[in-house]
C-alpha cells in the first residue's frame, strides 16, 4: 500500500507540471513502473477526486492523461483566465473546425459550400495551429486535400475520441422551425385555414 501511495503522489506530481498531455507508457517510464499499474491507479485518483469534488480532475485524453479543472468549477476559472484575454480563434476559424470535426474527412471546397465563404486563410490557420490536418485525397477531379481534425483538438476540448462530441443535433433547430423561417423570408404565409 505504501508503494502505490508513493506512485500515485508521483503520478500527481509528474501531471501537475506537465504542459501537455502524458500517456500511461512515459508516466510509466518515468516513475518506473508498469503501465497497466499506472493506468490502474490514475482511474483510482480519477475517481478520488470526482468522489471529493476537488477542483481538479485527472482525465484520460486521444494522446494521453492530463490534470484538467473540474468541470464543477469550470465557470469559475474561465472567467478568471480570460480576464483581458481576447479569444484565440475567431467564430469563422470555430464554425469550420465545427464542421470538419462533424464531417470528417472533408475538403476545403466542401466546406466553402456549407459555410457559403472562403475558407482558405481560416483552413490554413487551423492547420498552422495545429488543429487539423491531411487525411489523404479525395478520388474526384483535381484529388483535392481532406482535412479532419488531431489529437490536439481533441486534447483541448478534452475529449477522448470523437465518439465524445455532443451530439450535432443539439445544435440544430427542428427541420419545422427552418421550414417556417425560409417561408418567412421568401413572403409566403402559412394559412393553417386553407
Amino acid at each position: 500500500m505504501r508503494d502505490e501511495a508513493s506512485l500515485e503522489q508521483k503520478l500527481e506530481a509528474l501531471l501537475t507540471v506537465a504542459l501537455e498531455p502524458i500517456s500511461a507508457e512515459e508516466l510509466a517510464d518515468a516513475i518506473e513502473a508498469d503501465a497497466t499499474v499506472v493506468t490502474t491507479l490514475l482511474r483510482a485518483l480519477r475517481d478520488e477526486c470526482i468522489e471529493q469534488r476537488r477542483g481538479f480532475l485527472f482525465t484520460e485524453l486521444a494522446s494521453g492523461w492530463v490534470m484538467q479543472t473540474s468541470p464543477d468549477v469550470a465557470d469559475a476559472v474561465s472567467r478568471f483566465a480570460n480576464r483581458d484575454v481576447s479569444h484565440r480563434l475567431s467564430s469563422a476559424a470555430l464554425e469550420t473546425l465545427a464542421i470538419i470535426a462533424y464531417r470528417q474527412p472533408i475538403s476545403r471546397a466542401q466546406i466553402t459550400a456549407l459555410r457559403g465563404v472562403n475558407v482558405d486563410g481560416v483552413a490554413r490557420l487551423l492547420e498552422q495551429r495545429g488543429y487539423i490536418e491531411e487525411r489523404g485525397r479525395a478520388t474526384g477531379p483535381g484529388q483535392p486535400i481532406l482535412y479532419g481534425t488531431t489529437e490536439l483538438f481533441l486534447d483541448r476540448l478534452g475529449l477522448s475520441s470523437l465518439d465524445a462530441l455532443p451530439p450535432i443535433e443539439q445544435f440544430m433547430e427542428p427541420v419545422e422551425t427552418a421550414k417556417q423561417l425560409a417561408d418567412e423570408m421568401s413572403g409566403v404565409v402559412n394559412d393553417p385555414g386553407a
